[in-house]
């Protein structure tokens, strides 16, 4: 069976499957197929494919194969029956590519909807992996762009006080923000939604802002839940309060398949010092914070600094694209035999976990969207949605 990788679009530097990886899906039985100069803007040149035995071919030879791997949903026009697709379909945001899949009869993966409380596929969680990574860039952003130093310095001119840094939310991208900014030197506080996530913000050295009448609002698969409107602005409050004395504030608030929740209203913006910067991490789905302008960076009429550049893996293309190669390869390799594709009735990865199970989740399947001309029966909530 044949896999091939494809370059990705414009704005995408990061590749889907790495040198590294060719040997292991080789043993699998499946030779690979790399479209020329796939791997250039993440430093993987055509010849280290090569040297690692894979073939450096065009893109129509390498959409021919029976497994694609890319980062980036494919354009409609490049979708062909029977193909087997693996990437980060994003479904819930984009609904008409799910309905072009199913159209065309392909098979598709969507990595992105991966169950991830499931200890099997964490090393096949292309989200913790890429937010990770996210976390860590947005508080060197942050660090780059706010104009004062971040570490306690004692000098013969004086003393430097650390900076104080916020991070709103402390998932995966925001443990490592923490992580990230109290290697710098800073004074970190760390905010979620998420009760239980106090003790993980400390034992990575933040502070946790406490918000009066927080509850656990986290749902079955483990993202946090939606909030009332009420709560969310007594939520804010409290956090941007913090802030308004802060140098440097990380946003990392996301929904699963919803636009970003704003965090920050412009009017809390109006009331932050000169010179703080925002970090936004979510700008590519609406953004945290009122203000920020997608792929942009700009100071408002108060010195306020707001980066919304987009797709921060992206930005470390090089260790982000080998963190998703070995994501996609252990799936992969988990469901290829000797050269042949084979999707199994009980592999929780692909379908979600059973009702009778503690990681199901009503409504939710796994990373098997769609196949022979359908969408799979346990993806009820998307069917709602398409």
């Amino acid at each position: 069976m044949r896999l091939g990788v494809l370059t990705e679009p414009e704005g995408e530097n990061r590749v889907a499957i790495v040198p590294n990886s060719v040997k292991k899906l080789m043993k699998k039985g499946l030779e690979v197929f790399i479209q020329k100069g796939a791997g250039e803007k993440s430093n993987y040149s055509n010849s280290d494919y090569l040297e690692a035995g894979a073939n450096i071919c065009s893109r129509d030879e390498a959409l021919s194969c029976e497994i694609i791997m890319s980062i980036r949903m494919l354009e409609s026009s490049e979708l062909r029956k029977g193909m087997n697709l693996v990437c980060v379909a994003d479904p819930f945001r984009h609904p008409e590519k799910i309905k072009s899949c199913i159209d065309s009869n392909v098979t598709l993966f969507s990595m992105d909807m991966i169950p991830r409380r499931l200890s099997r596929a964490q090393s096949m969680d292309v989200n913790s992996s890429q937010d990770n990574l996210a976390g860590y860039k947005a508080v060197l952003l942050g660090a780059s762009y706010v104009p004062r130093g971040i570490p306690m310095m004692t000098t013969s001119a004086g003393t430097v006080k650390p900076a104080k840094v916020v991070i709103m939310g402390s998932g995966v991208a925001g443990l490592q923000a923490i992580a990230t900014a109290k290697r710098l030197g800073a004074i970190v506080y760390a905010s979620d939604v998420r009760k239980s996530a106090a003790e993980q913000i400390e034992s990575v050295g933040g502070r946790f802002i406490e918000v009066e009448g927080m509850d656990d609002f986290e749902d079955e698969s483990g993202y946090a839940k939606p909030l009332t409107p009420e709560f969310i602005k007594k939520v804010n409050d409290t956090v941007c309060e913090v802030a308004s004395e802060s140098d440097i504030i990380v946003t990392t608030a996301r929904i699963f398949g919803r636009p970003a929740p704003i965090t920050i209203p412009s009017s809390a913006v109006s009331t932050f010092k000169s010179g703080t910067v925002i970090v936004d991490m979510n700008a590519d789905v609406g953004g945290n914070c009122e203000l920020t302008k997608p792929g942009e960076i700009f100071t408002t009429d108060n010195g306020v600094i707001i980066v919304g550049t987009s797709n921060l893996p992206g930005t470390l293309a090089n260790t982000a694209s080998m963190l998703f190669s070995n994501n996609l390869t252990t799936f992969i390799s988990s469901i290829v035999v000797e050269g042949e594709l084979i999707i199994s009735d009980d592999d929780d990865v692909l379908f979600g976990s059973p009702e009778d199970s503690d990681f199901h989740v009503p409504g939710m399947g796994g990373v098997l969207i769609c196949k022979d001309g359908k969408i799979h029966d346990k993806q009820t909530r998307l069917g709602g949605v398409l």
